[in-house]
Formats: structure tokens, sequence, C-alpha cells
């Protein structure tokens, strides 16, 4: 959000943070319990609810357990920075749930803690308080919207130095403000700037302006953005900060940053960006395997009668065997044998795709054309993810000698290798967002593999979940398949 003038930017009291991280605190404890009170409640007709509650102590039970859940959210930072973002932190919030609810299940099947809650509402105690803790976080990022609006955050905040990367800043933090930080504009010395206006900021003045800024408590921050080149003017600026009583940070060169992927990790106690790392760590290798095992055979067992159907209308419709195998790239540029159904005449195949295939192509068979434009041709790419070189979902794998515009595609796009740091997929992301079919334009390539980038990038299981969700009405409804 931009302010436009010192004057207009409503700062947060010192103590405003805490107070409200406590209430917090204490609003999740409530969600955590007032499902199972009700249940209590609802399910004694023998004497005084309330009453039955001291007596039989499940009070300060509930009490304990509302503790337990904010110490469990506390340890998975529930609380930290991000609560005040824009994120919405729903799976976040869910492990946090799930990890707190389950401890008290099992109390409860081992102790019988609550004999009168019966395993029904037990379920519906964790679903209603799961739903109240997605709305409360709904709610709050509205309320935080509407104080941004009205010029409150929690503190604000000059970027020192009217540079290019000061300007690639301002522009990050407008289109991802939140409610942490207002930003006034810019400080620099250089003072036949001030008065101008950057990225929609004003110039307010030289380091003698902020200075006074800072003694009026107008600013908390101060976001140097100088070249890193600058370091002993860098190092002049700071020193004079660090006896006035504001944050500074050193801001990155934001396309240094992009490149980091916002990542930082710390190399024998030095922190470092991280330029490039392996797309898939730790447990996600064996997890998106897993998905790979399950999903494919599930998907055999329900198309098997399809597959079977296709493969003798192609018997029937032209000489041939059923099946068609190229060679394309996979994981870490390694050839693989990818199994497709036949759609072209025996003597027409093009087994390294010189030759993309185009509007009433004459090497395609009848049926050829119908299965090419359903993508039914692509089934029997089930059995290469049972054979652990391709996935469900991930970059299309693409045959040796296929051209954009006649150029191959490794020379059109210098980052297209980058695409095999994962394995092939039968779907992905650029799929489901338009990009199938012929590539007859550089444009169209270069598309392709920043979507198939991004998708590396931004992996999850939900998002490959997502994406064959999406792949059905995105093969249903494209033009662009021959």
């Amino acid at each position: 959000m931009r302010v436009s003038s010192v004057e207009h930017l409503r700062v947060a009291s010192p103590g405003f943070v805490n107070y409200f991280v406590a209430c917090v605190r204490i609003l999740h404890g409530l969600t955590a319990i007032v499902p199972g009170m009700f249940f209590l409640l609802i399910n004694d007709g023998k004497q005084s609810p309330l009453s039955r509650y001291w007596d039989d102590n499940e009070a300060a039970l509930l009490m304990f357990f509302a503790l337990l859940s904010t110490l469990i959210f506390q340890a998975f930072r529930i609380y930290n920075d991000e609560l005040f973002s824009n994120l919405l932190r729903f799976r976040r919030m869910f492990f946090c749930w799930l990890a707190a609810f389950s401890m008290l299940a099992f109390l409860h099947q081992q102790l019988e803690l609550f004999a009168s809650i019966s395993n029904q509402q037990m379920v519906s105690w964790f679903f209603i308080s799961l739903v109240l803790y997605g709305a409360e976080r709904l709610i709050l990022l509205a309320s935080f919207k509407r104080l941004m609006r009205k010029g409150f955050h929690l503190q604000n905040a000059v970027i020192l130095g009217a540079t290019d990367n000061g300007v690639r800043l301002a522009n990050y933090l407008t289109h991802n403000a939140d409610i942490r930080c207002g930003l006034l504009g810019f400080i620099d010395d250089r003072i036949g700037r001030t008065g101008a206006e950057l990225a929609g900021f004003p110039v307010l003045g030289n380091t003698d302006e902020l200075e006074r800024l800072i003694r009026q408590e107008k600013v908390a921050q101060v976001l140097v953005a100088l070249p890193w080149s600058a370091e002993s003017r860098i190092g002049v600026l700071i020193g004079r900060l660090r006896m006035l009583p504001v944050n500074v940070m050193l801001a990155p060169d934001l396309i240094t940053f992009r490149r980091a992927h916002s990542r930082i990790s710390s190399v024998a106690g030095i922190p470092m960006f991280n330029a490039s790392e392996l797309p898939l760590r730790g447990w996600s290798p064996l997890i998106k395997r897993i998905e790979d095992l399950l999903l494919a055979s599930i998907a055999l067992v329900m198309l098997s009668p399809l597959m079977l159907l296709t493969a003798l209308l192609i018997k029937l419709d032209s000489p041939g065997p059923v099946f068609f195998r190229q060679h394309r790239y996979g994981y870490n540029n390694r050839l693989i044998d990818v199994f497709k159904f036949r759609s072209m005449y025996q003597d027409a195949h093009d087994a390294n795709a010189e030759r993309q295939t185009t509007r009433n192509d004459e090497r395609i068979t009848r049926v050829g054309r119908f299965i090419r434009k359903t993508s039914i041709d692509e089934l029997p790419q089930l059995l290469n993810v049972l054979r652990g070189n391709m996935s469900m979902v991930g970059p299309r794998p693409h045959a040796t000698a296929t051209k954009a515009a006649g150029i191959l595609f490794e020379d059109a796009v210098v980052q297209y290798s980058a695409r095999h740091r994962v394995k092939p997929g039968i779907t992905g992301w650029a799929q489901i967002n338009g990009y199938r079919g012929e590539t007859d334009t550089l444009e169209k390539i270069e598309k392709r593999v920043e979507l198939d980038l991004e998708y590396i990038e931004q992996w999850s299981v939900w998002l490959d979940l997502y994406i064959l969700f999406r792949t059905v009405p995105a093969v249903a409804l494209t033009q662009e398949v021959y």
C-alpha cells in the first residue's frame, strides 16, 4: 500500500504486537476446546452440566488441552512474523491442529478422558475447530487489509538510496504489501532529488532529514538500497544509524534475490543465497514416487477397458503395431523410451519428431486423429510411470529433434535443460495452462519452459493433485492438438 505522506501513516504502539499475539493465542486455545465443551453439554441430561464438569475434572482437562494446543502451534511457528503477512497459512494450521488433536484422540481412546463423547463427535470436533481456524484467519486478513487502507501499519519504513535497486524494492513492496511495513518514501543525499517521485513514492530528503524523522519516531525501519559496491559509504551510514533507535536492513539486489528464490542457507556460519537447489529434497522424492505408483495403478485399472478398445480400433484401422516407442529426454537429460498408442501410418512415423504434426497432417490415421485430440494416445505412458522413468505430473518429455520455428528446443531456450531436473510427466503445469500441441513459434516454447520451471520450484503433492484435476477439462477445451 502506498502512503502519500508521513502525517497520514499510523503506526502501532510498541506493545501492540505482544498484546495482539497473546490475544490470538487465547483465541486459538478457545477454538481448540469450544466444540468439546458443546458436546459435553448436550450429552449430559442427568445433572447440571457445569457441576459435572468440575466433578469429573473435564473442565481442567479441556483447559490443559487448550494450553497444549497453543504450545504445539508455538512450536510450529504459527505465531512468528508471518502471522501478520498476507499468507493464508491453511496448510500449516491444518498440520498443527492435526498434531494437537491426534494427541487428544489417542488419550481419549486409551484413557477414556471424555467418556460421554462418541467417536463421531470427536471427528466433528476436529473439523469444526479446523473450519473455525480457517474462518479466523480469513477475518484476520480482512481486518489487516482494512487497517492498511486507513494507513495503519506495525512500523513505517524508508528506502535509503534512490537507486534502480531502490525502485525495484519499492515496486516489490507495493505489490506484496502487508500490515508489517508502511513505506513512506526515499531518502537520498543527492539534494537535487528532494521532492522528486520514484515508483509512486516521494524523495523525502537527505540523511539529516532521516535522522529528524527517526528522532520524531515517524520512521522505525531503514532499508538500505545502495549499490553493494559502495561498501565504504554503506559502512558510514550504518554506523551513523546504529546510534539511533531504528531497525536498519541491508536490502539485497532484487535480481540476485529472485535467482536465490528467497532462500538463505548457512555455510560454516556464513549466510549464503541458494541460487540453485535440488528441486526435490528430503522425503519429497519418496513421497512423489509413492504418489506416482498409487495414481498410475488406479488409472490403469480404471482405464484398461478404454485402452483395450483403443488397441483394437488401431489394429482395425491400419496395419502395424499398437504401440509406438520414441526416444525422449528424461531426468538428467537421459534418453528414455516413451510409450504411446500409434497414431500415424506405420510407414510415415517420425521416430525423432523432426517434423511436428500440423492441422490435417496426412500422416495421421483416422483413429489417430481422435486419440491425439483427446490425448488417449498418451495413456500407455502409465507404464512408464510404473517403470519409474516418468511421473504422473511433470514437464512433458520432448523428442530429441523437436524444433520451434526451425530451432531445436535446447537452442531456442537457454534454460531448456533445467526442465530435466525432475522426471517428465504425463501432464504438467504448462499443459493445463494452454501450452499443448504444436510449438511453431519461439514464444510458445519459451512460455512452456517458463511454466515447467515454475512447477519445479513450487512442487507439492497438492499442486500435483490440482494439475491432475485440471487436466481433463484442459484436454477437452484445447484446440491446438492435431
